[in-house]
């Protein structure tokens, strides 16, 4: 019988009990598959008394992770720990310094130390693979590295973060305020106790990063993501962007121009019937157009137990089969680093103005945006009792630059009653 492949844990929360799990229930599936026995040799966490629901009587343990990393019976290293820099890192360092496969499903250290942790991998001989860091149980990873690497990339965009979905979804669907439905993902689980890491688009944009290096062939450049959250969509956007025909999604959108990588994470209206428009709950989207294959849709749960364990056992049955490939697809020491975009290319938008009910008011606004070369598309006045009155503008394609130097213009004027949205 070939030799088993063995693991060490390192992370006993959700994840990783999850990943205990699914190697107990399914190990004959899994070594049937491998074509060798895979198994867990010695876990570590926090604390060794605490029940996580999975017997890890029979594997052995070690307080330092690090220690863990290095053990000698140890093969490969699967760290679900998180963060981007201090334990994880460290243990990450340690397993591909002793010459262990590393399976992490860990985007912000990925984001930050992705490219310095690849050259350390491939120099080592040993396999570093990260599926689980982005969508959860959707295999976009594997599809961008290896079925689609005969195609050019010309364009990926994706939904990568449930809580954003769940929040902006439930809105929709129970004319909620934003407050509201934040508290009631929290409550459920789904957002933090401080949810600013997802609503405020930065888990996105991460795997975005992550995403964009592989398909566009460059360095992790999480710095060069323009990052925006859904902190101020209120829900009277939400309802405006359903008359327009629109919905309203945290979307991540990277291309490759003449100018250089253009990649955003900002909240964009999506048409209703669009894949995008449908998308509903925690799940996950990602579409992916390539020169010779088109365009294709994944979709599938995004985070939990079941879908990350799911992804981890996947890289793990690849490393157990031999196959150790560039984390990015090529070679990490051949990657350049991406020249950024700016602002991209021109794009309609959509903004929201509160501003005093008087006359001129609106022509104030026009001249504003005229005098930035902005063209207006469509333009609302909502229907309102005080002395302050909503207005909604759709524009023609239009520069970001000058269109943020429009709206602080905008802002300046005394008819101008809060930030413009």
């Amino acid at each position: 019988m070939p030799e088993p492949l063995r693991i060490g844990l390192a992370g006993l929360g959700t994840v990783g009990a999850g990943v205990v799990k699914m190697l107990q229930v399914h190990a004959g599936t899994i070594a049937a598959r491998a074509g060798r026995p895979v198994e867990i040799a010695a876990v570590s966490a926090r604390s060794r008394h605490r029940d996580r629901g999975v017997d890890l009587s029979g594997y052995g343990w070690e307080d330092d992770p690090v220690a863990l990393a290095r053990r000698g019976d140890v093969d490969l290293v699967v760290e679900v720990m998180g963060g981007e820099d201090g334990p994880a890192r460290a243990t990450a360092l340690a397993a591909i310094g002793a010459g262990k496969h590393l399976v992490t499903a860990n985007k912000a250290m990925l984001a930050r130390h992705g490219q310095a942790l690849a050259e350390a991998a491939e120099a080592a001989g040993v396999a570093l693979r990260f599926e689980a860091a982005v969508a959860g149980g959707i295999p976009v990873v594997k599809a961008l590295a290896e079925g689609l690497a005969g195609n050019r990339i010309t364009r990926l965009m994706g939904v990568l973060n449930g809580t954003c979905n769940y929040i902006l979804t439930r809105m929709e669907a129970e004319d909620a305020p934003y407050a509201q439905v934040l508290e009631a993902a929290q409550r459920l689980g789904y957002a933090e106790a401080d949810p600013s890491f997802d609503v405020g688009g930065i888990d996105a944009a991460q795997k975005l990063a992550l995403l964009a290096a592989i398909a566009f062939g460059t360095q992790v450049d999480f710095g060069g993501i323009a990052v925006e959250g859904i902190e101020r969509v209120s829900l009277a956007d939400i309802e405006h962007a359903a008359e327009l025909g629109y919905r309203i999604r945290l979307l991540g959108v990277a291309r490759m121009t003449g100018a250089g990588l253009e990649a955003r994470m900002q909240p964009c209206l999506v048409p209703a019937g669009s894949p995008f428009g449908q998308l509903a709950g925690v799940t996950n989207m990602v579409v992916i157009e390539g020169d010779f294959v088109g365009r294709i849709v994944l979709s599938g749960p995004g985070a939990g137990e079941g879908p990350t364990a799911s992804a981890i056992v996947g890289d793990v049955i690849d490393v157990a089969r031999g196959l150790v490939i560039p984390p990015f697809g090529q070679p990490a020491a051949e990657l350049a680093a991406a020249a950024r975009a700016g602002d991209g290319a021109a794009a309609a938008y959509y903004l929201r103005f509160l501003l005093a009910d008087a006359p001129g008011v609106l022509a104030k606004v026009a001249a504003e945006l005229g005098a930035a070369g902005i063209s207006i598309n469509r333009m609302r006045q909502v229907e309102h009792e005080s002395e302050e009155a909503p207005v909604l503008i759709v524009t023609h394609n239009a520069e970001r630059a000058a269109l943020d130097a429009a709206l602080a213009a905008i802002a300046r004027l005394d008819v101008c009653r809060a930030e413009p949205v």
